[in-house]
């Protein structure tokens, strides 16, 4: 029975259907996650770029084919609802071809039982609900993130004082950016004191205005010589008025003396700062500049008012300094950081952080090396940058448990592709939404295919596998020893995915123009100058009655990827178990609706 009001009844929102205990889920899900071959193939071993690069195609070659009838019968809203929505058991009661092979129904309910469950239930009905002035900025998402986690950090936070019989002095928030969240918090009714660490500087001074927008802070007052100033701005062409030389000019045109010219104070309003007052019983922020690279906080707390002097006997001092780290969506390792710093620094005695962005986190264990078939080219990075990331093994990186990290012997390890499918969140896709971007996956693939034709790019072979040539017994190309090298191009304006037409058209244009990829435009401007409209519009004819291969493909590897991110949260909850002679008590819970915010999950851990 844990001492804390607010940890729910399970350390993790597991299925209480499937699971007794957290210690049979996380074995049976690093279990499944580390044998199931279909799993590692959906979660990494596929990417869209090689989809129709070699015949009869990806999913011929690596999809089960006893799947495969069902899948392409299967309209695509239909399949995303068997997947996740439909009664499996009354799934399989079908005849003909609508009913599903026992094999893909036997997945669907692995991926479902693995999956953490998202449902929101929040304990207090009825939260305070934010201020015009401190909502300012904020779309409907963030509104219910900040209104949401605000109230949860304020409960747990009285939580956390009345188990240890301490109030904590500080909030300190990762990755604060326009601190919407610290400043939710600073105001009534919570007034809490907020540290607000963030890397960019814009983000920062965007926030301080939103501080005086919601009376936190005061605009900084301008001392001038009025007189003098209106003596030389009379002088002056309006269009000048801001111009601090033509002003300085101006001045000494006049014969102003440069020790007068400096009591003119020639800062725009736009340019004066935030004034911050501490006054008691009232909240309070604090801002620090800086890229946060590990959990140790000592540079952090330097940059506080009152502890500037010796922030290595501060932070060492946690009577004194009493603070919790927080986070809506710090980004790759910064999460990892957040939760880190409550094993390294004294000074924190809280954590809840929520994650996103898995796609930015580094790896600990280098890159995936599956047994074949599934050491597929594709289950490697796809550009140079990822492959540096991943072969450099980052300490602070994914897995942060010993428990992953040696699981098996080799650790578990999951590749950009799975981290990044893992940000998705196919419960909350509409029809429309679906179309546009299995639309847009199409014309990407056709393009790759195009690309390749066209000798645009080559053919990459791997592991033991060579080009075939005539007689030497060499295997033809597949997925599971060719892949083809990546053409990075990003996003293109919205009237280039009205047609395929257009979007060829487009990621041509942006590749032979935009001085960003001056290391493509020479290939790509002599091998596709010569392409006509009628030959982009025959690949697509070529191709079009497989755009249902793709969707299909697509809609799995989301699905799939729940358990992805399942996998990474209870990673992030065993670090913390790991260390209970410093962590008193440790959990997962959903603080949103997943609706709302699919990101919902949100990793607590308590000092002893």
């Amino acid at each position: 029975m844990s001492d804390f009001a607010s940890r729910p009844d399970r350390p993790l929102p597991y299925s209480e259907e499937f699971f007794s205990s957290a210690e049979e889920y996380v074995d049976g899900l690093l279990h499944f996650t580390a044998n199931s071959e279909l799993f590692q193939f959906l979660c990494g071993g596929v990417h869209i770029l090689d989809f129709f690069t070699g015949d009869p195609g990806l999913f011929v070659s690596a999809v089960p084919p006893e799947w495969q009838t069902f899948l392409m019968v299967c309209e695509p809203m239909v399949l995303l609802d068997f997947l996740m929505r439909d009664d499996l058991d009354e799934a399989s009661l079908q005849t003909g071809p609508g009913r599903p092979p026992e094999t893909l129904v036997q997945y669907v309910k692995d991926i479902r039982k693995f999956s953490l469950r998202r449902a929101f239930r929040p304990d207090t009905p009825k939260l305070p609900k934010l201020s015009r002035s401190v909502a300012l900025g904020m779309k409907t998402k963030k509104i219910h993130e900040v209104t949401h986690f605000a109230g949860y950090i304020d409960r747990l936070s009285d939580d956390v004082a009345r188990v240890s019989g301490k109030e904590l002095t500080h909030l300190v928030d990762f990755g604060s950016g326009q601190n919407y969240l610290g400043r939710a918090l600073a105001s009534p009714p919570y007034n809490r004191h907020i540290v607000a660490v963030e890397s960019k500087e814009a983000n920062m001074v965007g926030a301080r205005d939103l501080d005086i927008l919601s009376g936190l802070a005061e605009r900084e007052k301008r001392v001038r010589n009025k007189k003098l100033y209106h003596r030389i701005i009379e002088k002056m062409d309006p269009s000048q008025y801001n111009d601090e030389e033509a002003v300085k000019r101006t001045a000494k045109a006049l014969g102003v003396s440069d020790e007068d010219i400096a009591t003119i104070d020639l800062r725009s309003r736009k340019e004066l700062g935030a004034t911050y007052t501490a006054e008691e019983g009232k909240g309070f922020i604090e801002y620090v500049v800086g890229r946060l690279e590990h959990a140790d906080l000592t540079g952090v707390i330097s940059q506080l008012r009152g502890y500037d002097d010796d922030a290595a006997a501060a932070a060492a001092k946690p009577d004194d300094l009493r603070m919790m780290a927080v986070s809506i969506h710090s980004c790759g390792n910064l999460s990892h950081y957040g939760i880190r710093s409550l094993v390294l620094n004294p000074c924190i005695q809280a954590v809840a952080i929520v994650g996103c962005c898995y796609n930015l986190l580094t790896e600990k264990l280098g890159p995936p090396s599956y047994k074949p078939p599934y050491s597929r080219p594709s289950l490697q990075p796809i550009n140079a940058r990822v492959a540096r990331e991943s072969e450099r093994k980052d300490p602070q990186g994914f897995p942060m448990s010993d428990r992953l990290s040696t699981y098996g012997g080799h650790g578990i390890r999951l590749n950009i592709t799975a981290r990044m499918m893992a940000c998705q969140a196919p419960q909350n896709w509409t029809d429309s939404e679906s179309d546009a971007f299995f639309s847009r996956h199409f014309y990407r693939a056709v393009l790759q295919r195009i690309f390749l034709d066209k000798g645009v790019i080559s053919r990459v072979y791997h592991g033991d596998a060579s080009p075939p040539s005539d007689g030497d017994g060499d295997m033809d190309p597949s997925p599971y020893n060719s892949s083809t090298n990546p053409v990075i191009i990003g996003s293109l304006r919205k009237q280039c995915y009205t047609s395929f037409g257009a979007y060829v058209r487009g990621a041509v244009t942006k590749l032979t123009t935009n001085a960003d990829f001056g290391h493509y435009s020479k290939v790509i401007g002599e091998r596709m100058a010569s392409i006509t409209d009628e030959e982009i519009a025959r690949y697509e004819d070529l191709y079009r009655d497989r755009r249902r291969e793709l969707s299909a493909i697509w809609s799995l590897m989301a699905f799939s990827a729940c358990v992805v991110e399942s996998l990474i949260v209870t990673d992030r909850w065993l670090f913390l178990k790991e260390h209970s002679d410093i962590v008193r008590d440790c959990w997962v819970e959903t603080v949103f609706d997943f609706r709302e915010s699919p990101r919902n999950l949100v990793v607590v851990g308590i000092k002893r």
